[in-house]
């Protein structure tokens, strides 16, 4: 789950209609698609950024379709066959998002991704930079790390170069294979 505001985290955001249907294809953003979008959770729509719009949808129905979901809420109408704006159309650019308290909790190595925002990189070699921004890319998350002096530099986010991750401390240590910290 990424980005929040307040005590909202972002659990999807919607792309685009999809169909006559009513139905809205939704880029996933948790881990946990199957709990989130199940058939009657209420889910609260936001911005794009994530803030909290007055709205919320309750969800009829999702399932998978090309790396996202198919989601068709029960407040929202059938499309407009003849192509005028509707209901769902309305929908497209707004993120779905859930109370925090809502959301299952992290085991003891998981962060939500939008903590790492903010954070200080370290390795051996002293501190890196600090972490400016998330990319989804398809091999998986990048950091975009902001280096004094350097620039930005992408690296990936994987298990086997994140040694720790203190989100109180602010501080994300890598273990960075040779060569890596000097591009």
């Amino acid at each position: 789950m990424t980005g929040s505001e307040g005590d909202f985290l972002i659990v999807g955001a919607v792309q685009k209609p999809h169909g006559i249907k009513g139905e809205v294809f939704v880029r996933v953003e948790t881990d946990h698609p199957a709990d989130v979008f199940a058939a009657g959770r209420v889910v609260r729509l936001g911005d794009a950024e994530g803030r909290p719009l007055d709205r919320s949808i309750t969800i009829e129905r999702a399932r998978p379709f090309k790396g996202g979901l198919l989601v068709k809420a029960a407040e929202i109408g059938p499309r407009d066959p003849h192509g005028r704006e509707s209901e769902v159309d309305a929908l497209r650019g707004l993120t779905l998002v859930i109370p925090r308290g809502e959301a299952r909790p992290l085991d003891e190595d998981e962060v939500f991704l939008h903590q790492l925002v903010g954070l200080t990189v370290a390795a051996d070699e002293g501190t890196v930079g600090t972490v400016r921004e998330l990319y989804d890319a398809p091999s998986g998350f990048l950091l975009a790390v902001d280096r004094p002096g350097k620039g930005e530099l992408l690296i990936p986010f994987v298990k086997a170069m994140v040694r720790r991750i203190d989100v109180e401390a602010g501080v994300l240590e890598l273990e960075a294979p040779p060569g890596l910290l000097e591009l």
